[in-house]
């Protein structure tokens, strides 16, 4: 597993449309995930420790979005080959267990990940209304630790401002994570 950091935010970059399949049984388009007032698209796996560290993290601020009018949607990119803890059934398994709030998709081909330039996972990607990326940095400075509960709420307070002004901060901390395992 080789860590990296996401790259610096494209702000107005548009969101890249996709149809994947999701854990519910149906397939999920950008259009359908979307919300009022922007999207947080994030790419995770089910193997990552930096993933693992920030699920219930993640779960509690993507239900508060929701409350602000940004929808939330985690597309898993790894070869699960590779990474059998990937598999769909057990992305299906890991979404029950910390009730995701959000459709959980498989991206089989690794095509929406590579069309997104997503280099790690977590990598989160903030829209606005109008689907242009405003929020390219980490949850919060936890890292691959669980981390103390007061730390500030990055991601949260970006996509917030996102929701209120549909712009993003200027500053931003990369995020840092497992590096996607691509297929030959």
């Amino acid at each position: 597993m080789v860590r990296l950091e996401s790259p610096v935010c494209e702000f107005g970059k548009k969101a890249i449309d996709f149809s994947l399949p999701g854990v519910d049984g149906r397939p999920w388009t950008l259009q359908q995930c979307r919300g009022q007032r922007g999207l947080l698209v994030v790419f995770i796996s089910n193997h990552c420790p930096y993933v693992k560290a920030i699920r219930e993290k993640l779960v509690r601020d993507t239900r508060e979005l929701m409350t602000l009018g940004i929808n939330s949607v985690a597309i898993m990119p790894n070869d699960t080959v590779t990474y059998p803890e990937d598999s769909f059934e057990n992305m299906v398994r890991v979404s029950r267990e910390f009730d995701f709030p959000f459709p959980y998709l498989l991206d089989e081909t690794q095509q929406v990940a590579r069309a997104y330039g997503a280099v790690c996972t977590p990598d989160f990607f903030g829209y606005n209304a109008d689907l242009e990326l405003q929020y390219r940095g980490r949850l919060d400075a936890a890292g691959p630790n669980d981390g103390a509960d007061d730390l500030t709420r990055e991601l949260f307070e970006a996509m917030k401002m996102v929701a209120e002004t549909g712009k993003g901060p200027q500053q931003q901390v990369p995020s840092m994570g497992c590096s996607i395992k691509w297929r030959e």
